[in-house]
């Protein structure tokens, strides 16, 4: 399947089926944490195979699988969606529902044999019972919007409007989660310019979205709103503030999300240092190492965080994080600016 949809996911400007499904940003999100909370998994299940008088593959193996299970899924679900055609979601679909089940029962049979919630690997089999059911939920939600297994007559979309016209070649609002994080989409642009200088033929026109005329008409609807509401009262006049907040509001409101969530996750950084530090302190005084037997081989989250490579890869993660969340709030402060100038 990856293999065949390699073939559909070259993005050509005249490519007229980027639809997103629904649920799609939340997908993408989903199945990111879902990554995320495998590689705990994995780094859990190494750490305890490390502390263990005997190697148990069976700690870790499977969580590798299932981290490639989890990316087969998401390249899988994108070339899906940029061929259109949601009827192989169906194996998608059936493969939820089977983690769902499995992890399920390794929940319960955690609670069976008493293991605390305090335990990561508990934890992490918990979080993961959840992201599988949201996943589940998320597919049952484009079953049901798009109508395209058990119903007779499947919901017919077409492509956005700025697809059809082959002058517009700013892609950003139609392509995945992932390309607009990282500006994937954009190398074509920056490959022919390398090779050539770039004219305005070759950068295109507009999306309709960003077009000064539509972001006027939607400002000057605000403001009408704003006439409306203070029409029975002389004393009061009509507020261009409220009309541009109404009007562009949304978009500020995420781009302060993105900041603050970065700014979170710059104590990311000092924290992990410190823990480092620790633990390398730790490990020169405490020369000697406790080793467990497998009935005994669940670690707290507490153990897991001592762990000096744990620390380094959390480190990476949340440097990366951070800079991409910077990153999506200066873009969508720049083009919210763009717009409202446009429409003023």
């Amino acid at each position: 399947f990856p293999g065949w949809g390699s073939q559909s996911s070259k993005v050509q400007i005249h490519h007229n089926t980027w639809l997103h499904f629904p649920g799609h940003n939340l997908r993408w999100i989903l199945t990111f944490t879902l990554l995320f909370v495998h590689v705990c998994e994995i780094a859990e299940g190494i750490v305890s195979d490390t502390q263990m008088k005997s190697r148990h593959l069976h700690l870790f193996l499977p969580a590798i699988m299932g981290f490639v299970a989890a990316t087969v899924s998401i390249v899988y679900y994108h070339n899906i969606e940029t061929s259109n055609f949601p009827k192989l979601l169906l194996a998608l679909f059936l493969y939820w529902i089977m983690a769902f089940v499995t992890k399920t029962i390794k929940l319960v049979r955690y609670c069976q044999d008493g293991v605390p919630f305090s335990q990561l690997r508990f934890c992490i089999t918990g979080i993961m019972v959840i992201l599988y059911g949201l996943l589940m939920a998320v597919e049952i939600n484009v079953i049901r919007v798009r109508r395209y297994v058990f119903f007779m007559n499947p919901q017919k979309v077409k492509p956005p409007e700025d697809l059809q016209d082959l002058g517009v070649r700013f892609l950003q609002p139609f392509v995945n989660l992932l390309s607009k994080a990282t500006y994937w989409w954009m190398n074509t642009l920056i490959i022919s310019a390398h090779k050539k200088p770039v004219d305005l033929k070759a950068i295109g026109k507009l999306p309709i979205a960003m077009r000064a005329l539509t972001n006027y008409i939607c400002l000057k609807e605000a403001y009408e709103e704003q006439k409306k509401k203070v029409a029975d009262q002389p004393n009061r006049r009509p507020s261009i503030w409220l009309a541009m907040y109404s009007a562009f509001g949304r978009p500020i409101l995420l781009s302060s999300t993105f900041r603050y969530l970065a700014d979170l996750l710059g104590f990311a950084g000092p924290l992990c240092i410190s823990g480092i530090v620790q633990g390398f302190q730790n490990t020169t005084n405490n020369t000697n190492t406790t080793e467990k037997d497998a009935s005994n081989s669940y670690l707290s989250s507490e153990e897991f965080l001592r762990n000096v490579y744990v620390l380094a890869v959390l480190l990476f993660l949340a440097l990366i994080l951070q800079r991409t969340f910077l990153q999506a709030s200066y873009y969508v402060t720049t083009e919210t600016g763009i717009n409202l100038r446009g429409a003023l």
